[in-house]
């Protein structure tokens, strides 16, 4: 089967790498997400990567610590799961590529746009660390602004949860389940699958999005071949 999409922005959640125990790395995960993505890079597909890094930091966790300053140390977190991404890529025989829009030129190279695509191009997973770069914004706005930059297909989104609901599945049971979505339902129902900075960057640049489950095996390849998993923005 022919893939759907020829170049893809995944967003793996920091929490999809925590797996069960919601915090630091699982090994069983980080394996797993990394054979899913070589099953789909051998089709052919170009790959980048943002990678949060809740599993670790958030940057409204410390209270008591300065927004900007716990936005940054969120940032460092997202580093450390994007070496670790590179890391379990490169054990499966996977090229990869570590890009930081903050510089630390002796783990990651710095970003630079024409270099990511001409990695994509060179069949090398690339995958984003550091978010934006800048306090006040989240990893969700980093895959929207950068799928724009290199002009990528559809933004996966990897998650913990299956697909968009209409409230929390795991606390409310009579939530709906949405097979597909426009940009605009997403921003004025406020349905949480990104944040509304990132949603509106998407509609505006006609950025689709899907959303599924990544611990079942199998998923993303269905992602990528258009079958009907989760829920897709439109």
């Amino acid at each position: 089967m022919k893939p759907r999409y020829k170049r893809v922005l995944i967003k793996v959640s920091g929490e999809a790498l925590a797996g069960p125990d919601k915090f630091g790395i699982s090994d069983e995960m980080l394996s797993g997400i990394a054979a899913q993505i070589k099953e789909i890079h051998e089709l052919g597909v170009q790959i980048a990567i943002v990678v949060g890094g809740g599993n670790f930091w958030r940057g409204r966790t410390g209270q008591s610590i300065d927004r900007a300053t716990a936005d940054y140390m969120g940032m460092l977190a997202t580093t450390m799961n994007a070496m670790a991404l590179q890391d379990a890529f490169e054990k499966q025989g996977l090229p990869a590529a570590v890009q930081t829009a903050i510089s630390m030129t002796q783990i990651a190279e710095p970003y630079n746009r024409k270099k990511a695509i001409s990695h994509l191009e060179a069949g090398k997973v690339v995958i984003f660390g550091t978010g934006t770069g800048s306090p006040f914004f989240s990893t969700d706005t980093t895959s929207a602004l950068r799928a724009a930059e290199i002009d990528a297909d559809v933004i996966l989104l990897a998650k913990k949860v299956d697909a968009v609901y209409s409230a929390d599945p795991e606390v409310d049971p009579n939530a709906i389940k949405y097979d597909q979505l426009a940009h605009k339902e997403v921003i004025e129902k406020q349905l949480g699958v990104m944040d509304i900075t990132a949603a509106t960057l998407c509609m505006e640049n006609n950025i689709a999005i899907h959303v599924f489950g990544v611990s079942e095996k199998g998923n993303m390849l269905k992602a990528i071949n258009g079958e009907k998993i989760g829920t897709i923005v439109r």
